[in-house]
């Protein structure tokens, strides 16, 4: 089998994991002209994905002028949905996983597809916080590994950083480079590994902060926001981007570093967040999270100015 030399090698991705981030790079990539697969074991959430991909996504790329609605109609028909991970992987040269924030599922899911994807795969991981190095060697592959950690909307917000790890081959980093470019993003790639990367080092400062002032009973949701949006101009808040996010996912990265790092700010943040997703409120995705959608309080005209009392 022809080994990957460059991203023109790459025709099929497997994305690995049916939530927002893997659903938004499976339909990516397959606008972008290349044969998608999108796993899960759930086929529910497979089910869901298609229903987002059909309705929200392609509301927003039709919405943008970036996509006719018949293109996107047809690319979607054209990804194949499976709980197959052995009929998935036979064909893949890439593989990008957007599984839950916990390394040891990570490299259990990815050794699992080192077993069934050719010997030529790349495995790039989209994980929001976790460095690749602590899942490299439970890849079965470290050398053709690496952090490619794409943002929400992949369309819109089209930057991807690129991070290796300490042993990930330098011609596989820049083999994801090209593939960034070449499906349309900007790729930033790291000089060495950091939690977070570059823009998510910054939103979640921000974030642990606004949500240790409503933790801590300093402020209210509406008025955390409503500082950020009157002083920076912004459309959106802290707590609303949190929403946009998916307050689950933020509970899930909040509470793995609090209970590594023992940090007492992450641990309240984590038990405030987890009082949301416990009463059913995940954010944006469920229509409930920190505020009601679709039509939430921060989008109001007056929202900034109707200051709480």
């Amino acid at each position: 089998m022809k080994k990957i030399e460059s991203a023109e090698d790459i025709h099929s991705v497997l994305v690995v994991g049916a939530g927002t981030m893997g659903s938004q790079i499976a339909l990516q990539c397959a606008l972008c002209g290349l044969g998608v697969t999108l796993y899960d074991v759930d086929r529910a959430k497979l089910d869901e994905a298609r229903g987002r991909m059909s309705g929200e996504y392609a509301a927003s790329l039709t919405g943008l002028g970036l996509r006719e609605a018949e293109t996107v109609r047809k690319v979607i028909d054209g990804i194949e949905f499976t709980t197959d991970a052995a009929a998935a992987a036979a064909e893949a040269d890439l593989v990008s996983e957007s599984i839950p924030e916990r390394p040891e599922l990570k490299a259990r899911v990815f050794g699992m597809f080192d077993g069934l994807c050719p010997e030529r795969t790349l495995f790039a991981t989209n994980s929001s916080t976790l460095l690749p190095s602590m899942i490299a060697e439970g890849t079965g592959r470290p050398d053709r590994f690496c952090a490619m950690h794409f943002h929400i909307y992949v369309w819109v917000a089209n930057v991807v950083d690129i991070m290796p790890h300490p042993g990930t081959a330098p011609e596989v980093a820049e083999i994801l480079r090209q593939f960034a470019l070449r499906i349309g993003q900007v790729p930033i790639v790291l000089k060495k590994e950091q939690v977070g990367y570059v823009f998510n080092t910054m939103l979640c400062a921000l974030n642990d902060a606004a949500l240790g002032l409503v933790a801590d009973g300093v402020a209210s949701v509406d008025d955390v926001d409503r500082a950020w949006m009157g002083v920076m101009k912004t459309p959106i808040g802290p707590l609303g981007i949190l929403d946009f996010v998916g307050l689950d996912t933020a509970m899930t990265i909040t509470e793995y570093w609090a209970e590594r790092t023992g940090n007492k700010r992450l641990v309240s943040n984590g038990q405030l967040l987890r009082s949301y997703v416990e009463a059913g409120r995940l954010g944006m995705k469920n229509g409930k999270g920190f505020y009601d959608y679709p039509a939430p309080r921060y989008a109001d005209e007056d929202f900034v100015s109707s200051a709480s009392k």
